[in-house]
C-alpha cells in the first residue's frame, strides 16, 4: 500500500479505511491533500482487494475543509493579465472540483463517519460520498456563504439531491452550524451515535456487511443509483436493461445461489 503524508490508508477485510491525518490542522486541506486525496480514490478504484470505503478524520475533527493559507493564495497567480489570471482561478477550481469528483467516481461504496466539524469543502466531500454516518457533536457547515464565497467544487451541485430544497436553501444561504441529530432529521446523515468509538464500531459494521456482497453487483448497484440520480425514470430502466444484459450472467450470481442453498458465507472474486 502506498504511504501518504496527508491521510492514513489501511486495508482489511475487503475494507478501505481512509482517514484524513492533519490532526494539528483540524484535518484541513492544503494542496498536496487534496492530490493525494484524488490520488486515492483512484487507486482504490481499481484495487480489487478494496470493496468498500470507509472515510473518517483522525484526532478531534473530521474535516475542517481547505485550508485558509491555500485559500489566501489563490488569488496570488503571478499573472500580469487579468484574463490569464482568471484562467489559472478556473483550472483551480476545476482541480479541486476533480479531487472531490474522484470519490463519487469510484466503484466502491463510500461511507463518510464524521465526528466534531465537516465544514466548507468538507461538506463538498461528504456530499460525494454514498453513505454518511455521524456523532452527536458533529456538525456540518456550508461556511463559504461566510467567507464571501458561492460554494464551489461541489456543495450547491450535490447537496440538493440530498436534502429538502428549503432546507438546503436555509443551509446554503446562513451558513449556520447544523449538530448531529438534526443533521439526521433533515436527511443529511443515516444515523447518529453517542461518540466516535461507537460510530466507527457500527460504520465498520455496515461496511463488512457490504463487502460480503458480490463486487460486480455492489459495483454496479453505485453506477445505477448514481445514473438514476441524474435522469428521469424511463431513461433510468433502459439504462438499467442494458447494465443487466451486460453484466447479469457473472459468476457471482451462481456462487450467492450456491451459497444460498448450502447455507454457506458466498466466496467471490474482486
Amino acid at each position: 500500500m502506498t504511504q501518504y503524508n496527508q491521510f492514513k490508508v489501511s486495508i482489511e477485510n475487503n475494507i478501505a479505511h481512509v482517514a484524513f491525518n492533519r490532526p494539528t490542522k483540524a484535518n484541513s486541506l492544503n494542496l498536496e491533500a487534496w492530490e493525494e486525496m484524488k490520488a486515492i480514490f483512484e487507486a482504490l478504484h481499481k484495487n480489487k482487494n478494496a470493496r468498500v470505503i470507509v472515510l473518517s478524520g483522525e484526532g478531534k475533527h473530521f474535516c475542517a475543509g481547505i485550508d485558509l493559507q491555500l485559500l489566501m493564495n489563490v488569488s496570488q497567480f503571478d499573472e500580469t493579465c487579468e484574463a490569464r489570471k482568471r484562467e489559472q482561478l478556473r483550472e483551480f477550481i476545476i482541480k479541486l472540483q476533480d479531487c472531490i469528483s474522484a470519490i463519487e467516481k469510484c466503484r466502491k461504496p463510500v461511507l463518510a463517519a464524521i465526528h466534531k466539524s465537516c465544514i466548507g469543502g468538507a461538506v463538498d466531500i461528504v456530499s460525494a460520498c454514498d453513505m454518511r454516518y455521524c456523532t452527536e457533536d458533529a456538525y456540518f457547515s456550508i461556511q463559504e456563504i461566510n467567507l464571501g464565497l458561492v460554494a464551489d467544487i461541489g456543495t450547491l451541485q450535490r447537496l440538493p439531491k440530498i436534502l429538502n430544497p428549503g432546507i438546503m436553501a436555509e443551509l446554503a444561504y446562513t451558513g449556520r452550524k447544523v449538530f448531529g441529530q438534526e443533521a439526521k432529521e433533515i436527511g443529511l446523515v443515516n444515523r447518529v451515535y453517542a461518540d466516535k468509538e461507537s460510530m466507527m464500531e457500527e460504520v465498520m459494521g455496515i461496511a463488512k456487511e457490504i463487502a460480503k456482497k458480490s463486487p460486480v453487483c455492489i459495483r454496479g448497484t453505485k453506477e445505477i443509483l448514481l445514473y438514476t440520480r441524474d435522469h428521469s425514470v424511463e431513461e433510468s430502466l433502459n439504462y438499467m436493461v442494458a447494465w443487466n444484459a451486460s453484466m447479469l450472467l457473472s459468476n457471482d450470481i451462481f456462487e450467492a445461489m450456491a451459497a444460498y442453498m448450502q447455507k454457506r458465507e458466498a466466496e467471490f472474486e474482486g
